[in-house]
């Protein structure tokens, strides 16, 4: 295999997540490709077409010419309209024929990474014609598809893989957003700090630190005093993070001490997928 041993990881995680998944559509039966999964708007057969779509993206393949319907509710944004396409355009495909084409663009997929030779660093197409890195590409192909996993496991009864190796580039993803929901969105007080206290399958504790000029950075170090501390499991951490749910459905699971103003606050803007 000539993949960088940056992208290796990657193309792991996403290995391991397409495997699960193919696994869990193939002996599924016309109606339950129907069965609506915690992503807003988005059935059994949605996920999985949006995971072949944008597998078909980064092989390069052409986007498909579909016009949308217009009373699609969850689709508000560029960003949601962009995503809808490959979705909306396989809405009327049979369960083989979803099983097929899902089969079909996972060998292709491992075709391209046993030949990918590319640097991390090359730059590829990404969303809404944005030009990325490949290593980019790859890392949230890996997040995408094994948030995407859970959502499955969820709309069919199959809990299982928190802790596989999409959940640690998961965890890795999510946590680079907190600086922005903490010092930006949730308006943390400067010079301030707020931790994360996560267990379960994935475990880890994190300070965002809020500077005098109001710029957050995550840290490992645990603080002394913070403003507030949230302490909750892996699983309604992804959850919240991701807009699976909103803070009131998992209040029970999500502990907060100190200045509960500045908690719901963050909790309100938890929620970082577009």
């Amino acid at each position: 295999m000539s993949l960088h041993p940056t992208l290796q990881p990657y193309a792991d995680a996403w290995t391991h997540s397409i495997e699960a998944i193919s696994e869990m559509v193939q002996p599924l039966v016309e109606g339950e490709w129907n069965r609506r999964t915690p992503c807003p708007g988005w059935s059994v057969r949605d996920i999985v077409s949006h995971v072949i779509g944008m597998d078909c993206e980064i092989l390069g393949d052409p986007r498909p010419i579909h016009s949308l319907p217009r009373d699609l509710f969850h689709v508000t944004t560029e960003h949601q309209r962009y995503m809808e396409m490959q979705v909306d355009v396989r809405r009327h495909h049979t369960a083989p024929e979803m099983t097929a084409e899902l089969e079909y663009t996972v060998i292709r997929r491992n075709r391209q990474l046993r030949g990918e030779s590319r640097d991390p660093g090359t730059k590829v197409r990404g969303p809404l014609g944005t030009e990325i890195t490949l290593e980019q590409a790859y890392r949230m192909r890996a997040f995408d598809v094994w948030v995407h996993e859970q959502d499955l496991r969820a709309a069919l009864g199959h809990p299982g893989n928190l802790d596989s190796p999409g959940a640690h580039v998961t965890r890795d993803v999510l946590l680079e957003a907190l600086p922005k929901v903490v010092a930006h969105d949730a308006d943390a007080p400067r010079s301030s700090a707020v931790v994360f206290d996560v267990h379960g399958p994935v475990e880890f504790l994190r300070t965002v630190r809020v500077d005098i000029q109001g710029r957050g950075t995550v840290e490992t170090a645990p603080a002394l005093g913070p403003a507030a501390t949230l302490t909750l499991d892996w699983e309604t951490y992804v959850r919240l993070a991701c807009g699976r749910v909103g803070p009131g459905a998992v209040a029970d699971r999500v502990k907060t001490e100190g200045d509960q103003e500045l908690a719901a606050a963050i909790l309100r803007h938890f929620a970082v997928t577009p």
